[in-house]
């Protein structure tokens, strides 16, 4: 009888360590320490480079700046990933590499996001399965379309 309640509570505990949810992180390891040492009017690339490492990615436009992201999902079994934290350090430099602004921004710029169902919509019209089968036949190769006259033609 012992030997029963101790198998069930085994099977139980394993049964819910199976229900936990998964944690992953993506992007950047922060670290606040060395965030916070970054300080606008003091640092340069160099130095930022040197404190943090290299950037998640840089601004293709306008004024210089890295950007070191960070995200925390969290995924229960059978269910779609979330984001549980998120973290975004924007260093901006000036013309010569000296920073002139630092920004922090977490959870509060996340944009949630529902797709509608399973079909994108797209521009122009709609084309049926049977137009999609025989849509082309007699357009490939025929005088003054696009296919020309097949091998040596015009």
């Amino acid at each position: 009888m012992a030997v029963k309640r101790i198998a069930a509570i085994v099977a139980l505990t394993a049964l819910a360590a199976g229900c936990t949810s998964i944690k992953q992180h993506r992007g950047y390891i922060v670290d606040q320490t060395l965030m916070s040492s970054v300080q606008a009017g003091i640092d340069n690339q160099k130095s930022v480079e040197d404190t943090l490492g290299r950037p998640t990615f840089t601004s293709e436009f306008g004024d210089k700046t890295w950007y070191y992201v960070s995200s925390t999902t969290q995924r229960r079994p059978f269910g779609s990933a979330r984001i549980a934290g998120h973290n975004v350090l924007a260093i901006q430099f000036d013309a010569s590499g000296n920073v002139v602004a630092v920004e922090r921004s977490g959870m509060e710029k996340v944009a949630q996001i529902d797709p509608d169902g399973d079909a994108t919509r797209t521009l122009g019209r709609e084309r049926g399965f049977l137009e999609d089968l025989f849509g082309n036949i007699g357009q490939v190769g025929a005088p003054g379309g696009a296919g020309g006259g097949g091998p040596g033609g015009p």
